[in-house]
């Protein structure tokens, strides 16, 4: 979900830096051919995860939850020199998918794609993390929130997609359902964990941005 009008998304779209051809060709390819499209990072918010990994220029992302590899993709171009990005999904479909476009880039040495329960995996990491990127079952945002926070070096970053949640997030706590609970429940953690400090962004359907003191 967009939290502004058509008009002003384009609008933004038109002013932000273009993606690549092969991302314009990844976001075509996943919208013709892969179920639920809309959950695609596309344009604007790939160009935020770019423009964030490369300030950080991290030397390790790990990226929970691949889809069809265009955020993975995204983060990619601001990794450092030597720099590595893991990305874990139990979808051999998508992953698949994603290996095929990864495969035509200048990343594809760079990228390493994970068939895994993440939980389980990220527990095997034993490099610190520079940042996180989470975009998978949101039952578990709090789950992978309290392992990676682990991994993550001072000055990390983790960033947590869909928080807002097509906007159900606000609704009384009483009528949510069990994802838009675990999402606020993820979110009411982040604002009280005093080892972080963070700040909710209502770009596409909210990105909780989270950085480790």
């Amino acid at each position: 979900m967009e939290f502004i009008s058509p008009e002003l998304s384009r609008y933004c779209e038109m002013h932000t830096s273009e993606e690549s051809d092969i991302l314009k060709k990844l976001n075509r390819e996943t919208h013709l051919k892969i179920v639920s499209p809309r959950m695609l990072s596309g344009h604007l918010q790939g160009r935020f995860l770019s423009f964030i990994s490369k300030l950080k220029q991290p030397s390790l992302i790990v990226e929970i939850g691949t889809y069809t590899g265009y955020s993975a993709l995204c983060l990619a171009e601001g990794l450092a020199q030597n720099g590595k990005l893991i990305s874990i999904d139990v979808n051999e479909e998508t992953s698949a998918f994603a290996r095929s476009f990864i495969q035509q880039t200048e990343y594809a040495g760079k990228i390493e794609l994970v068939i895994a329960d993440a939980q389980e995996y990220l527990k095997t990491i034993q490099q610190p993390i520079d940042l996180i990127f989470i975009d998978a079952d949101k039952k578990n945002y709090l789950n992978y929130y309290r392992l990676a926070i682990e991994k993550l070096k001072p000055g990390g970053l983790i960033i947590a997609d869909n928080v807002l949640w097509s906007g159900k997030i606000t609704m009384p706590e009483s009528t949510m359902d069990r994802e838009t609970q675990a999402l606020h429940e993820f979110n009411k953690f982040a604002q009280q964990d005093n080892r972080v400090e963070n700040i909710l962004l209502p770009v596409r359907d909210g990105l909780m941005i989270v950085r480790k003191k």
